[in-house]
């Protein structure tokens, strides 16, 4: 660094020693209390999660190495963590379900990016499933918040909840149409491959139903499945990942947190792309499939608005 005495250094650029403990400008007491402790009172950031201290490890109020480990298993925990609530044996079978339902399915983009970034990048494990996980929106993935959300604002408003399959219909109804005349789509509704139903949703709805957790918003969900016909004229399967979306909202789970869920399952799916990839490869062709069968063709300038740039 020269030219700078060992004050200007320690002061990244020139500032005193002091200036730097305090980040920019503060003294070393507020330093210490970041951004606003008083001097000698340290700041405090209070967590009921994770605590460690010489000998224990602690979380969610529990000793994790004697009451955790060996004792919870993984889904149970995901949801405790969410919650700070330790779920019934039936939340877990529910929640359990929907994680196994969006762990997979097949070639996806999501598992695609994954393979190719592995490809690109072999010695960045974390990439590859960052890229995959990255994909999660509003064609895969996401569905699943974006339904969630969806049936939780009409719920929100519907007053008082409907107490029969026909008043859950004459609901679906009237917000089926509402979302067609503005234009929406419902999330959650149809599907690229199971045009005549996706097998998950059937499942999910009947472990719900056996746990007694079949809520309003899978109550709601499973009437617009029904009607639906009525206002679009035509029978669109009702999808996994709504009815995941619908179950966790259910569950009680925070809306904000429900594509996290749906991404906590793919990241197991995804792990299980690369052990693939690193058995099967095919990402290499799926590269040389694109890359050796480019047709070049002339130049297209964007034009917005059926305007051109000049």
């Amino acid at each position: 660094m020269s030219g700078g005495n060992a004050e200007g250094a320690a002061g990244v650029g020139g500032g005193k020693a002091e200036e730097a403990a305090g980040v920019g400008g503060g003294n070393a007491e507020e330093a210490a209390g970041v951004g606003g402790g008083r001097a000698g009172e340290p700041k405090e950031y209070p967590t009921a999660l994770g605590a460690s201290s010489l000998e224990t490890i602690t979380l969610l109020g529990h000793d994790l190495a004697a009451d955790v480990m060996g004792e919870v298993g993984f889904g149970e925990l995901a949801f405790w963590l969410a919650t700070q609530r330790r779920p019934a044996r039936g939340e877990v079978r529910v929640f359990e379900a929907v994680l196994a339902a969006l762990a997979d399915h097949g070639f996806t983009p999501t598992a695609i990016v994954t393979r190719l970034t592995y490809l690109s990048a072999p010695d960045s494990v974390q990439g590859a499933l960052a890229a995959g996980l990255l994909g999660g929106g509003s064609r895969f993935l996401g569905v699943t918040e974006d339904c969630g959300r969806f049936l939780a604002g009409v719920l929100r408003v519907a007053d008082p909840l409907p107490a029969d399959d026909a008043g859950w219909d004459a609901l679906a109804l009237e917000t089926v149409r509402a979302r067609r005349a503005a234009g929406g789509r419902i999330p959650g509704l149809g599907h690229h491959v199971h045009k005549d139903g996706d097998p998950r949703t059937a499942r999910l709805f009947e472990i719900a139903a056996e746990e007694g957790l079949f809520g309003p918003h899978l109550s709601l969900y499973a009437a617009v499945g029904r009607v639906h016909p009525q206002v679009l004229g035509r029978t669109l399967p009702l999808n996994g990942a709504g009815a995941c979306g619908a179950a966790l909202a259910d569950l009680g789970l925070p809306l904000e947190l429900l594509r996290g869920f749906a991404l906590l399952a793919r990241t197991a799916g995804l792990i299980g792309q690369l052990a693939e990839e690193l058995r099967r490869p095919v990402a290499n062709d799926i590269f040389l499939s694109v890359d050796l069968n480019n047709r070049p063709v002339p130049p297209e300038p964007y034009a917005a608005n059926g305007g051109t740039h000049g």
